[in-house]
């Protein structure tokens, strides 16, 4: 995608524009359709890209395959099987695109086919609403290994909060799947070809997590607020929220900014479990190696929350960590790495918003070490002035006359994650940041 694309003739850009379809080094519109291959696709799509203004209406952050917390498909991925996945948008548009995500996929994975339509009650869609996807004018076609695949724009009319369901086929054998592995939300299998149907009653399985899908993004909207992408661990992931109830912080906060007038996109970046400073088999990728990934190559980007450390703090606390060695760290190796990202976003013209370290005394994260290493952590993102803003989510949310403790109204019972409550008065502190 980082070719120039060639010229192409009025006819043809006008086509480009309605279909998002065309091939880079071609003479005519005749020749560019006949010949587009995988590169020439890559340019067409980049050329689509700036003409059709993409943004981001809702991602999930990839993960590698792993058992996680709960049961999932991820290690034993899909044969001749459909995934039907439900996700709630936060920007409108009168076309939209999916991605997907074979980041964590040593060979190439085959997609025999998509839908997109409007969810409606658990697994079912709404009738008429189908749309069939292609991926370079196809039905079918490869996720690369370590890489992704964008589809063609397919016309959808969608507005702020509307949930779509996302549908893949896969005929043959996928191996371990990239996916999102807590998604505080419903995912369905069904055995077969079920794409474009609109009951649920084939699909008779379901996990709360996301599989390969990574992004769906929409053009033709209204909305002018640039995307706002949270990003950190399980806090902003939303572990503690009512499942498939869209209660995490950054659904309250799009929520919040659309209620006051202020509509922006707002994306979920968050992994439970992630680090800043060590990759984790179970919580990713650490926060340097997938922040342009997650953050900086997010259509219509500009503004990133960051919240993250608590489990570079606290794992080496546990009594049984889930992260092991758990390595003992410092309030100036989590400084060092905050000030990497914080210059990775500024390179990008992406405003930083820093948000302090909850409270969390007597969780399991808690001890004499985490406690200093947290308040020297908070401290610097207070007063360092490194930051385009801060929300001091640390003094927010704790309880009345206790400093260190999450207030027991915001409490979701581990004194680590908040509940519903919590989420809300995250958002609200957030928004007025914003």
């Amino acid at each position: 995608m980082n070719h120039p694309a060639a010229k192409i003739g009025a006819a043809l850009s006008a086509l480009v524009i309605t279909l998002g379809a065309s091939a880079a080094g071609i003479g005519t519109a005749q020749a560019g359709i006949a010949q587009a291959g995988v590169a020439q696709a890559g340019v067409a799509q980049a050329g689509v890209d700036r003409q059709a203004a993409w943004q981001a209406a809702w991602m999930a952050a990839p993960q590698r395959a792993s058992a996680g917390f709960e049961p999932n498909w991820s290690e034993e991925g899909f044969s001749r099987q459909s995934v039907r996945q439900v996700v709630r948008l936060t920007a409108e548009g009168s076309s939209v695109r999916i991605r997907l995500s074979n980041d964590y996929g040593p060979s190439a994975v085959r997609l025999t086919g998509a839908t997109v339509a409007y969810a409606d009650q658990g697994a079912s869609v709404r009738p008429d609403s189908v749309r069939h996807l292609t991926f370079g004018r196809a039905r079918s076609a490869d996720i690369p290994a370590h890489g992704g695949l964008t589809s063609d724009p397919v016309q959808l009319d969608v507005r702020p909060f509307q949930s779509v369901a996302v549908t893949l086929y896969f005929a043959g054998t996928t191996g371990p799947a990239t996916f999102h592995s807590q998604a505080y939300a419903s995912s369905y299998r069904a055995q077969g070809d079920h794409r474009a149907d609109t009951a649920a009653s084939a699909f008779t399985q379901a996990t709360h997590s996301w599989y390969y899908l990574s992004g769906v993004d929409v053009t033709g909207g209204k909305q002018k607020g640039d995307t706002v992408v949270a990003f950190g661990d399980s806090i902003t992931d939303g572990f503690g929220s009512t499942g498939d109830a869209n209660g995490r912080y950054p659904d309250e906060l799009a929520e919040r900014l659309a209620a006051t007038g202020r509509a922006r996109p707002v994306l979920n970046a968050g992994i439970g479990g992630n680090l800043v400073l060590n990759d984790s088999a179970w919580y990713g990728d650490h926060s340097a190696a997938r922040f342009r990934r997650d953050v900086l190559d997010q259509p219509g980007v500009g503004t990133v929350v960051m919240l993250e450390g608590v489990n570079d703090i606290g794992f080496s606390e546990s009594d049984t960590p889930t992260y092991k060695p758990a390595p003992v760290v410092s309030a100036d190796e989590l400084i060092t790495k905050y000030r990497q990202l914080i210059q990775q976003a500024h390179a990008k013209g992406v405003k930083v918003v820093g948000a302090t370290l909850l409270p969390f005394k007597n969780s399991d994260h808690w001890g004499e070490h985490a406690a200093a290493v947290s308040d020297a952590v908070n401290q610097w993102i207070r007063t360092s002035g490194e930051y385009d803003a801060v929300v001091d989510l640390d003094r927010g949310l704790a309880a009345p006359g206790k400093a260190d403790v999450l207030n027991p109204a915001y409490d979701s019972g581990d004194h680590l994650h908040p509940n519903d409550a919590g989420y809300t008065a995250m958002a609200r502190l957030i928004a007025d940041r914003l």
